[in-house]
């Protein structure tokens, strides 16, 4: 799977949390911008979990990869 094909799938999810239309979140965006809380965090971990068949807990995500849905989506490329 591509970095772009994870990019949708996660603008999918991320769109569903937020309650925000898919063509106001863009792969480059921060997520502090998306005004997620915590709760919205766990939702979006939980999502990717079920989604792509990974246990981020025992993985190594950083900050860092959580910065963008891009740097997001790169994570889980490397993951898969």
């Amino acid at each position: 799977m591509t970095v772009p094909e994870i990019e949708n799938i996660l603008l999918q999810g991320i769109s569903s949390v937020t309650n925000r239309e898919l063509s106001e979140i863009s792969p480059d965006m921060p997520f502090h911008d998306l005004g997620i809380d915590s709760l919205g965090f766990v939702e979006i971990l939980v999502y990717i979990e079920k989604t792509f068949k990974l246990q981020l807990i025992s993985s190594d995500l950083t900050r860092k990869d959580f910065e963008t849905v891009h740097s997001l989506a790169a994570f889980i490329s490397r993951k898969l």
